[in-house]
């Protein structure tokens, strides 16, 4: 990816990642979907930045992440990416690749993949699924795209499992999860997303695969961590998973600095006579 005269040994690549599982460096992975978040996050040192289809959800207000459209994850994925075009940028930028915009062929995938590649500069794509899509993962790879797997919970699923329960509890699951995995693995992905499995088996299989494993509620043996910006900032006062950890309660914060601006225009102190030209 190609940012001006940024210094590439600084920039986050699949390279990088593969390197830091080796040695044991931890991570970190946060959500964005705007140019204002995703300059602070990549400020703050975030290795990789996912343009989540989770922006159907804190977004646009949908119950889901199936309403969002490629369209929809292009125009976000291009703020994001203009957000970390800086000298002093690293962060990588992966873009979740939307419900129905690969499952149907692997022609489409390939289309749709190369399609948000090519409507900025993000540095690769995410796809739900184990065995089912293991030949789109490789299509899409053998051109060229870097690819994220994505395994255990997955909300575009969320219809077929009923609920948002912890996956993979019983052994057949298990075993099918660690073996999607391999397969995604072969399949040519440069890391996996483990959402909401027992700790255990997210161990299991960290230690099985050679690509790094990245963690949202699958406890700390991951090779890494994701979670949803707009939760650890506290910007959701009715989500409150045992996986998130909260940083701030900017909810609280903001609408109190919104109720005193209201207050100061109500009674005329704002503008003062030092705001006015």
């Amino acid at each position: 990816m190609n940012r001006g005269n940024q210094q590439k040994s600084a920039h986050v690549t699949t390279r990088r990642l593969l390197d830091m599982k080796e040695k044991g460096e931890k991570i970190s992975v946060l959500t964005a979907y705007d140019f204002t978040m995703a300059r602070i996050l990549d400020r703050a040192g975030v290795d990789v930045i996912l343009v989540g289809d989770s922006a159907s959800n804190v977004f646009s207000g949908h119950n889901t992440t199936l309403p969002i459209t490629i369209d929809e994850m292009i125009y976000h994925a291009r703020a994001v990416v203009k957000g970390v075009q800086t000298e002093t940028s690293r962060a990588m930028v992966v873009i979740d690749m939307p419900f129905m915009s690969y499952q149907l062929s692997g022609e489409e995938a390939l289309r749709n993949a190369g399609k948000i590649m090519k409507e900025h500069e993000c540095d690769a794509v995410k796809l739900e699924g184990g065995y089912v899509i293991a030949e789109t993962v490789k299509r899409i790879t053998d051109v060229g795209i870097p690819v994220m797997g994505h395994l255990g919970l997955m909300p575009q699923s969320i219809y077929k499992y009923g609920s948002y329960k912890v996956r993979a509890q019983e052994e057949r699951e298990a075993e099918q999860l660690l073996e999607d995995a391999r397969l995604i693995e072969e399949a040519g992905a440069f890391a996996i997303v483990l959402e909401k499995i027992p700790s255990k088996l997210a161990e299991t299989v960290t230690r099985q695969l050679s690509i790094p494993t990245i963690g949202i509620g699958a406890g700390g043996s991951c090779d890494g961590q994701v979670l949803v910006i707009n939760d650890i900032l506290g910007l959701n006062r009715e989500f409150h998973p045992r996986f998130v950890r909260r940083y701030a309660d900017l909810d609280a914060v903001i609408e109190n600095a919104v109720m005193r601006y209201v207050d100061d225009v109500r009674s005329g102190s704002f503008p003062s006579a030092d705001e006015s030209y």
